[in-house]
């Protein structure tokens, strides 16, 4: 993984393109690289078959959100926190985690273009 100085993005944020957020996550989290090419080829297995690019699009935004995390250290730090709060927690502690990662998934998804929930 690179280093950034410190509130800056590891990485630019690379297009929504196959091929630019493969060459991002090999950059920036490379032990995800097989559950991107797994999840791509479900994706593209799916669209084949239903005549529909939904799935593929789907994909994309997936790993635009992924890379538009992880270009954060301190964001997706944050979130792995809550994630764990969330899976540890009793149910207030698990709600609380619900809410603060929902609102790090709307804000991703609002960085890369794409509608929030």
């Amino acid at each position: 993984m690179t280093t950034s100085v410190a509130g800056q993005p590891l990485i630019p944020q690379p297009p929504a393109t196959v091929a630019a957020l493969r060459q991002a996550v090999s950059q920036i989290t490379p032990a995800a690289l097989p559950a991107f090419t797994r999840e791509l080829d479900h994706a593209a297995d799916q669209s084949r078959q239903g005549s529909d690019l939904a799935p593929l699009q789907r994909f994309v935004a997936q790993w635009a959100v992924h890379v538009h995390i992880q270009r954060h250290p301190e964001i997706a730090a944050d979130l792995r926190r809550w994630e764990d709060a969330a899976e540890t927690g009793d149910a207030a502690q698990a709600r609380r985690a619900a809410a603060h990662i929902g609102r790090i998934l709307d804000a991703a998804h609002a960085a890369v273009g794409l509608a929030t929930r």
